[in-house]
Protein backbone atom coordinates (compact mmCIF):
# COMPACT_ATOMS: atom_id res chain seq x y z
CA UNK A 1 0.00 0.00 0.00
CA UNK A 2 1.25 3.19 -0.88
CA UNK A 3 2.03 6.50 1.02
CA UNK A 4 0.99 8.77 -1.60
CA UNK A 5 -1.79 11.74 -1.68
CA UNK A 6 -2.87 11.37 1.96
CA UNK A 7 -5.69 13.16 3.24
CA UNK A 8 -5.87 14.18 6.51
CA UNK A 9 -9.31 15.17 8.29
CA UNK A 10 -11.26 15.14 11.91
CA UNK A 11 -14.28 12.70 12.19
CA UNK A 12 -17.60 14.33 9.99
CA UNK A 13 -20.39 12.41 10.32
CA UNK A 14 -22.08 9.33 12.09
CA UNK A 15 -21.16 7.17 8.50
CA UNK A 16 -17.40 7.41 9.40
CA UNK A 17 -18.15 4.86 12.78
CA UNK A 18 -18.06 2.40 10.15
CA UNK A 19 -14.82 3.14 8.39
CA UNK A 20 -13.18 3.58 11.91
CA UNK A 21 -14.62 -0.37 12.51
CA UNK A 22 -13.04 -1.60 9.25
CA UNK A 23 -9.48 -0.58 10.54
CA UNK A 24 -9.80 -1.34 14.36
CA UNK A 25 -10.78 -4.73 13.44
CA UNK A 26 -8.31 -5.00 10.93
CA UNK A 27 -5.71 -4.47 13.43
CA UNK A 28 -6.99 -6.15 16.18
CA UNK A 29 -6.74 -9.26 13.90
CA UNK A 30 -3.10 -8.53 13.00
CA UNK A 31 -1.89 -7.81 16.45
CA UNK A 32 -4.33 -10.08 18.64
CA UNK A 33 -6.15 -7.97 20.22
CA UNK A 34 -9.81 -9.50 20.24
CA UNK A 35 -10.01 -9.64 24.13
CA UNK A 36 -7.46 -7.03 24.71
CA UNK A 37 -9.68 -4.40 27.76
CA UNK A 38 -8.58 -1.35 25.77
CA UNK A 39 -9.79 -2.17 22.91
CA UNK A 40 -12.94 -3.23 24.47
CA UNK A 41 -12.91 0.25 26.24
CA UNK A 42 -12.26 1.96 22.86
CA UNK A 43 -15.26 0.22 21.33
CA UNK A 44 -17.30 1.45 24.54
CA UNK A 45 -16.67 5.07 23.25
CA UNK A 46 -16.71 4.63 20.01
CA UNK A 47 -20.67 3.58 19.77
CA UNK A 48 -21.45 5.86 21.92
CA UNK A 49 -23.97 8.64 20.81
CA UNK A 50 -21.59 11.86 22.56
CA UNK A 51 -18.60 10.26 20.46
CA UNK A 52 -18.47 13.62 18.25
CA UNK A 53 -18.00 15.96 21.73
CA UNK A 54 -16.44 14.27 24.08
CA UNK A 55 -13.47 12.81 21.60
CA UNK A 56 -11.47 14.36 19.19
CA UNK A 57 -9.78 12.53 16.26
CA UNK A 58 -7.16 12.49 13.40
CA UNK A 59 -7.49 10.08 10.16
CA UNK A 60 -5.53 9.96 7.36
CA UNK A 61 -6.54 8.13 3.90
CA UNK A 62 -4.84 6.81 0.82
CA UNK A 63 -5.53 8.50 -2.62
CA UNK A 64 -8.51 5.59 -2.79
CA UNK A 65 -10.35 7.02 0.49
CA UNK A 66 -9.37 4.26 2.70
CA UNK A 67 -8.39 4.98 6.20
CA UNK A 68 -5.42 3.57 6.98
CA UNK A 69 -3.84 5.54 10.33
CA UNK A 70 -6.44 6.91 13.02
CA UNK A 71 -5.74 8.69 16.91
CA UNK A 72 -8.87 9.25 19.01
CA UNK A 73 -8.41 11.20 22.25
CA UNK A 74 -10.65 10.89 24.92
CA UNK A 75 -10.88 13.88 27.33
CA UNK A 76 -10.78 13.47 30.96
CA UNK A 77 -10.94 16.33 32.77
CA UNK A 78 -10.44 17.30 36.79
CA UNK A 79 -9.79 20.82 38.68
CA UNK A 80 -6.11 19.29 38.63
CA UNK A 81 -5.69 18.11 35.29
CA UNK A 82 -6.34 17.22 31.90
CA UNK A 83 -5.70 13.68 30.80
CA UNK A 84 -5.56 13.00 27.16
CA UNK A 85 -6.53 8.94 26.66
CA UNK A 86 -5.23 8.29 23.29
CA UNK A 87 -5.76 5.59 20.71
CA UNK A 88 -3.76 5.14 18.06
CA UNK A 89 -4.34 2.53 14.59
CA UNK A 90 -2.55 2.07 11.70
CA UNK A 91 -2.67 -0.24 8.64
CA UNK A 92 -0.42 -3.55 9.21
CA UNK A 93 0.49 -2.40 5.25
CA UNK A 94 1.45 1.24 6.16
CA UNK A 95 3.15 0.63 9.51
CA UNK A 96 6.90 2.39 10.31
CA UNK A 97 6.88 4.83 7.29
CA UNK A 98 6.22 8.02 10.07
CA UNK A 99 1.95 7.37 10.56
CA UNK A 100 2.49 6.58 13.93
CA UNK A 101 4.76 9.37 15.21
CA UNK A 102 2.64 11.84 13.21
CA UNK A 103 -0.79 10.75 15.19
CA UNK A 104 0.99 11.00 18.43
CA UNK A 105 2.19 14.36 18.17
CA UNK A 106 -1.14 15.87 16.46
CA UNK A 107 -2.42 13.96 19.85
CA UNK A 108 0.11 16.36 21.85
CA UNK A 109 -0.29 19.92 20.00
CA UNK A 110 -4.27 19.43 20.24
CA UNK A 111 -3.93 18.67 24.17
CA UNK A 112 -1.24 21.47 24.10
CA UNK A 113 -3.99 23.98 22.66
CA UNK A 114 -6.80 22.53 25.54
CA UNK A 115 -4.71 22.99 28.43
CA UNK A 116 -4.04 26.21 27.01
CA UNK A 117 -7.60 26.92 26.96
CA UNK A 118 -8.74 25.52 30.28
CA UNK A 119 -5.16 26.91 32.02
CA UNK A 120 -4.40 23.14 33.76
CA UNK A 121 -1.83 20.91 32.75
CA UNK A 122 -2.30 18.11 30.69
CA UNK A 123 -0.56 14.63 30.11
CA UNK A 124 -0.94 11.92 27.32
CA UNK A 125 -1.63 8.28 27.94
CA UNK A 126 -1.98 5.51 26.59
CA UNK A 127 -1.26 1.42 26.97
CA UNK A 128 0.60 -1.62 24.62
CA UNK A 129 0.70 -5.46 25.85
CA UNK A 130 3.76 -5.97 26.99
CA UNK A 131 4.81 -8.31 24.01
CA UNK A 132 4.31 -5.02 21.56
CA UNK A 133 7.92 -4.34 20.98
CA UNK A 134 6.94 -1.99 18.13
CA UNK A 135 5.08 -0.49 20.17
CA UNK A 136 7.31 -0.25 23.33
CA UNK A 137 9.99 1.51 20.72
CA UNK A 138 7.69 3.95 19.83
CA UNK A 139 6.35 5.23 22.98
CA UNK A 140 10.18 5.56 24.26
CA UNK A 141 10.71 7.22 21.07
CA UNK A 142 7.86 9.97 21.66
CA UNK A 143 8.88 10.25 25.08
CA UNK A 144 6.53 8.08 26.99
CA UNK A 145 7.25 6.43 30.24
CA UNK A 146 5.98 3.17 31.79
CA UNK A 147 3.86 4.01 35.09
CA UNK A 148 1.47 1.13 35.27
CA UNK A 149 1.42 -2.46 34.30
CA UNK A 150 -2.22 -4.12 34.44
CA UNK A 151 -2.25 -7.78 34.89
CA UNK A 152 -4.96 -9.96 32.65
CA UNK A 153 -6.25 -12.43 35.11
CA UNK A 154 -8.25 -15.70 34.55
CA UNK A 155 -9.71 -18.66 36.42
CA UNK A 156 -11.41 -21.95 35.48
CA UNK A 157 -15.12 -22.11 36.17
CA UNK A 158 -15.42 -25.65 35.55
CA UNK A 159 -15.15 -26.56 39.39
CA UNK A 160 -18.20 -26.01 42.22
CA UNK A 161 -17.84 -22.41 44.10
CA UNK A 162 -18.46 -21.95 46.93
CA UNK A 163 -21.51 -20.73 48.83
CA UNK A 164 -21.42 -16.74 49.26
CA UNK A 165 -21.19 -15.40 52.68
CA UNK A 166 -22.13 -12.03 52.96
CA UNK A 167 -22.02 -9.92 56.10
CA UNK A 168 -25.35 -10.52 58.18
CA UNK A 169 -27.90 -8.02 57.10
CA UNK A 170 -27.03 -7.39 53.53
CA UNK A 171 -28.77 -8.90 50.42
CA UNK A 172 -27.36 -9.17 47.04
CA UNK A 173 -29.39 -7.41 43.92
CA UNK A 174 -29.03 -5.80 40.84
CA UNK A 175 -30.53 -2.46 39.04
CA UNK A 176 -34.14 -3.14 38.70
CA UNK A 177 -35.01 0.63 37.14
CA UNK A 178 -33.07 4.17 36.22
CA UNK A 179 -33.97 5.46 39.59
CA UNK A 180 -31.03 3.54 41.55
CA UNK A 181 -29.00 4.94 38.87
CA UNK A 182 -27.61 7.84 40.81
CA UNK A 183 -26.91 5.22 44.10
CA UNK A 184 -24.79 2.96 41.83
CA UNK A 185 -22.90 5.96 40.22
CA UNK A 186 -21.79 7.10 43.91
CA UNK A 187 -21.36 3.51 45.44
CA UNK A 188 -19.10 3.40 41.50
CA UNK A 189 -17.16 6.02 42.55
CA UNK A 190 -16.62 5.52 46.26
CA UNK A 191 -15.15 2.50 44.96
CA UNK A 192 -12.42 2.99 42.92
CA UNK A 193 -11.42 6.62 44.22
CA UNK A 194 -8.58 5.22 45.44
CA UNK A 195 -7.25 3.79 41.92
CA UNK A 196 -4.46 5.17 39.66
CA UNK A 197 -6.09 7.29 37.13
CA UNK A 198 -9.49 7.71 38.86
CA UNK A 199 -12.45 9.82 37.02
CA UNK A 200 -15.60 9.81 38.27
CA UNK A 201 -18.55 8.51 36.46
CA UNK A 202 -21.66 10.08 35.74
CA UNK A 203 -25.57 8.95 35.49
CA UNK A 204 -25.46 9.88 32.07
CA UNK A 205 -22.87 7.43 31.16
CA UNK A 206 -24.13 4.08 33.36
CA UNK A 207 -27.51 4.71 31.35
CA UNK A 208 -25.45 4.88 28.13
CA UNK A 209 -24.51 1.59 29.07
CA UNK A 210 -27.39 -0.13 29.47
CA UNK A 211 -28.57 0.85 26.21
CA UNK A 212 -26.14 -1.32 24.74
CA UNK A 213 -26.86 -4.92 23.45
CA UNK A 214 -24.44 -7.06 25.57
CA UNK A 215 -25.52 -5.73 29.19
CA UNK A 216 -27.45 -7.83 30.88
CA UNK A 217 -29.04 -6.65 34.64
CA UNK A 218 -28.43 -10.12 36.01
CA UNK A 219 -24.44 -9.78 35.56
CA UNK A 220 -24.11 -6.37 36.98
CA UNK A 221 -24.31 -7.47 40.72
CA UNK A 222 -24.91 -4.93 43.98
CA UNK A 223 -24.55 -5.78 47.74
CA UNK A 224 -27.12 -3.50 50.20
CA UNK A 225 -26.55 -2.92 53.76
CA UNK A 226 -29.14 -3.13 56.10
CA UNK A 227 -29.81 0.71 55.86
CA UNK A 228 -30.18 0.60 51.78
CA UNK A 229 -26.86 1.97 51.23
CA UNK A 230 -25.78 0.76 47.99
CA UNK A 231 -22.29 -0.76 49.66
CA UNK A 232 -20.28 -2.86 46.97
CA UNK A 233 -20.51 -4.30 43.09
CA UNK A 234 -19.73 -7.09 40.73
CA UNK A 235 -20.20 -6.15 36.90
CA UNK A 236 -19.80 -8.92 34.64
CA UNK A 237 -20.01 -9.33 30.70
CA UNK A 238 -20.09 -11.57 27.78
CA UNK A 239 -17.29 -11.60 25.02
CA UNK A 240 -17.38 -13.76 22.18
CA UNK A 241 -13.99 -15.67 21.65
CA UNK A 242 -12.18 -14.98 18.37
CA UNK A 243 -12.87 -17.36 15.94
CA UNK A 244 -14.86 -19.19 17.89
CA UNK A 245 -19.15 -19.86 19.12
CA UNK A 246 -18.07 -19.34 22.54
CA UNK A 247 -17.88 -17.11 25.14
CA UNK A 248 -15.69 -15.30 27.64
CA UNK A 249 -16.94 -14.26 31.15
CA UNK A 250 -15.06 -11.23 32.28
CA UNK A 251 -15.38 -9.29 35.33
CA UNK A 252 -15.35 -5.15 34.31
CA UNK A 253 -15.53 -3.89 38.06
CA UNK A 254 -15.32 -5.31 41.54
CA UNK A 255 -15.43 -2.84 44.34
CA UNK A 256 -16.74 -2.07 47.67
CA UNK A 257 -17.02 1.47 48.85
CA UNK A 258 -15.48 3.33 51.83
CA UNK A 259 -17.09 2.61 54.72
CA UNK A 260 -18.14 -0.96 54.25
CA UNK A 261 -14.20 -2.53 53.49
CA UNK A 262 -12.63 -5.01 55.56
CA UNK A 263 -15.62 -7.28 55.81
CA UNK A 264 -15.91 -10.21 53.30
CA UNK A 265 -17.38 -8.21 50.97
CA UNK A 266 -14.82 -8.32 47.84
CA UNK A 267 -14.61 -11.76 48.21
CA UNK A 268 -18.36 -12.70 48.46
CA UNK A 269 -19.21 -10.46 45.51
CA UNK A 270 -15.97 -11.60 42.87
CA UNK A 271 -17.99 -15.23 44.01
CA UNK A 272 -21.48 -13.82 43.42
CA UNK A 273 -20.34 -12.50 39.84
CA UNK A 274 -18.70 -15.86 38.81
CA UNK A 275 -21.45 -17.80 39.81
CA UNK A 276 -23.54 -15.70 37.66
CA UNK A 277 -21.15 -16.41 34.92
CA UNK A 278 -21.04 -19.64 35.75
CA UNK A 279 -25.35 -20.16 35.38
CA UNK A 280 -24.54 -18.26 32.00
CA UNK A 281 -22.41 -21.82 31.05
CA UNK A 282 -19.20 -19.79 30.62
CA UNK A 283 -16.44 -22.15 31.71
CA UNK A 284 -13.58 -19.27 31.83
CA UNK A 285 -13.52 -15.75 33.79
CA UNK A 286 -10.91 -13.24 33.70
CA UNK A 287 -10.50 -9.36 34.58
CA UNK A 288 -7.45 -7.10 34.74
CA UNK A 289 -5.89 -5.72 38.37
CA UNK A 290 -3.78 -3.04 38.44
CA UNK A 291 -0.26 -4.74 39.63
CA UNK A 292 -0.03 -1.82 42.04
CA UNK A 293 -3.40 -2.24 43.80
CA UNK A 294 -3.86 -0.27 46.89
CA UNK A 295 -6.86 -2.11 47.64
CA UNK A 296 -5.64 -6.20 48.07
CA UNK A 297 -7.00 -7.24 45.11
CA UNK A 298 -4.44 -9.14 43.83
CA UNK A 299 -3.97 -10.93 46.74
CA UNK A 300 -7.86 -11.61 46.66
CA UNK A 301 -8.11 -13.09 43.41
CA UNK A 302 -4.95 -14.88 43.30
CA UNK A 303 -6.57 -17.03 46.83
CA UNK A 304 -9.25 -17.55 44.51
CA UNK A 305 -7.06 -19.12 41.95
CA UNK A 306 -6.62 -16.47 39.46
CA UNK A 307 -3.17 -16.55 37.26
CA UNK A 308 -2.07 -13.71 34.96
CA UNK A 309 -2.13 -14.35 31.67
CA UNK A 310 -0.85 -11.49 29.94
CA UNK A 311 1.06 -8.13 30.86
CA UNK A 312 -0.66 -4.42 29.79
CA UNK A 313 1.50 -1.40 29.80
CA UNK A 314 -0.16 2.29 30.65
CA UNK A 315 2.06 4.64 28.99
CA UNK A 316 2.32 8.08 30.23
CA UNK A 317 3.83 11.79 28.61
CA UNK A 318 3.29 15.02 30.32
CA UNK A 319 2.43 17.77 27.59
CA UNK A 320 3.85 21.06 28.01
CA UNK A 321 1.52 23.78 27.33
Amino acid sequence: MLLANLTRRSYQKATDRSTIAALVNTCATYDRLDEDVSLAEFQLILNCPELERNCDTYFIENYNGQLIGLALIEHKESTEQINGNLWIFVHPEVRHQGLEAELIQWSEKHLQHLGRQKHRPVRLLTDSRDDQVDRAVLFNQQGFQIKREFLTLERSLNQPLPVIELPEGFQLSYLKNQDQIPAWVEMFNQSFVDHWNHHDITAETVKYWHTLPDYQPELDIIAIAPDGTFAAMCSCRLKPQPHAKAYTGWIEWLGTRRGFRRMGLGRAMLFAGMRQLQQAGIDTVKLSVDSQSLTGANHLYESVGFRPVETVLSWVKPVAA
